[in-house]
């Protein structure tokens, strides 16, 4: 049997909402800056970086049911940032291989996590 690779050039991450203009709203606030790009109504791309996007998309019966974790360098300062900016992360934990997280609801009830030394 011959296996053949899939080339992945770009990871995008989709987050359905239900008030798709509280939502951007909140996501303008968590990423510090408006949408990258809004390619069609009820779908706004934040580009983390080149090849990883964050899609917040109107799906009502999908939302509040993704998971969105975001390695972050300094937990601490990312956590002094979004307080900064209205949204508060809940308690900090930290895994048995040290990593530190601290999650957020959106306004939809998506769980936004945020991790710092995520393990491999």
């Amino acid at each position: 049997m011959t296996v053949t690779t899939m080339t992945v050039t770009k990871v995008l991450s989709v987050v359905p909402v239900a008030d798709f203009d509280a939502a951007t709203d909140w996501y303008e606030r968590l990423f510090g800056r408006p949408a990258d790009a809004r390619p069609m109504p009820g779908l706004a791309d934040w580009h983390v970086f080149d090849d990883a996007w964050v899609q917040v998309f109107q799906d009502d019966q999908r939302a509040g049911r993704a998971a969105l974790n975001l390695a972050v360098d300094d937990l601490r300062s990312a956590a002094a940032a979004l307080a900064g900016r209205g949204i508060t992360l809940g308690e900090v934990t930290t895994t048995t291989r040290q990593a530190r997280l601290a999650s957020v609801a959106d306004p939809c009830g998506n769980t936004i996590t945020l991790i710092e030394n995520p393990s491999t």
